[in-house]
């Protein structure tokens, strides 16, 4: 029996039409198959499920230990902050009842040089306390201008000193370790 479509785009035999069908069935078949886990995709399946639970509940310790080490860390950096500006409050406070204490014995003195002498004393004891705390003067006059620890406010050209050298220091410098806390402020020498 010659079965025609009325298709205008093609015309199939009837072992064309015979070779879809066979096609369409095996497809749903095969469909069918996978559509349905058997058990052992299933063991798979919860094993692969353990395995995942397992390693989210290894990353949200790590992530909850990580969240604990950093408010840790922050606050002892925090404390040691305070520490610090506690050991230098303890230093300057000395400083300032020696500042005090100068003042009174200097109410009823009218001579110059004990004046001198107690400002000396107590400039001593201001130094003796920033320096136990880490504060360093940077080295400038006489030496050769270096950009790191030197700002350059003057020039001056002469031939008595090398190009680059340190001729005057307008203003010390400090630092803490590496650290430069302010730079030296400097005239150097230009060439004439």
């Amino acid at each position: 029996m010659t079965h025609k479509h009325n298709n205008p785009f093609k015309n199939h035999s009837d072992e064309e039409i015979k070779l879809d069908t066979e096609l369409n069935n095996e497809t749903e078949n095969s469909e069918n198959t996978e559509s349905k886990p058997d058990e052992k995709t299933e063991d798979e399946l919860s094993k692969l499920q353990e395995k995942y639970d397992e390693l989210n509940n290894q990353y949200l310790r790590l992530a909850a230990d990580f969240d604990n080490y950093r408010k840790r860390q922050a606050q002892e950096r925090e404390s040691l902050y305070k520490l610090g500006i506690e050991n230098t409050m303890k230093k300057m406070i000395e400083v300032l009842d020696n500042f005090e204490r100068g003042e009174k014995a200097l109410e009823n003195v009218e001579d110059c040089e004990k004046c001198k002498e107690s400002f000396n004393l107590v400039h001593k004891q201001v130094w003796d306390s920033l320096s136990k705390l880490g504060l360093e003067i940077i080295e400038a006059e006489g030496k050769t201008f270096d950009p790191n620890f030197h700002e350059a406010v003057m020039q001056t050209p002469t031939g008595e000193h090398p190009e680059h050298t340190i001729i005057a220091e307008l203003q010390k410098g400090y630092k803490m370790g590496d650290k430069v806390l302010r730079p030296s402020l400097v005239n150097v020498a230009t060439a004439e």
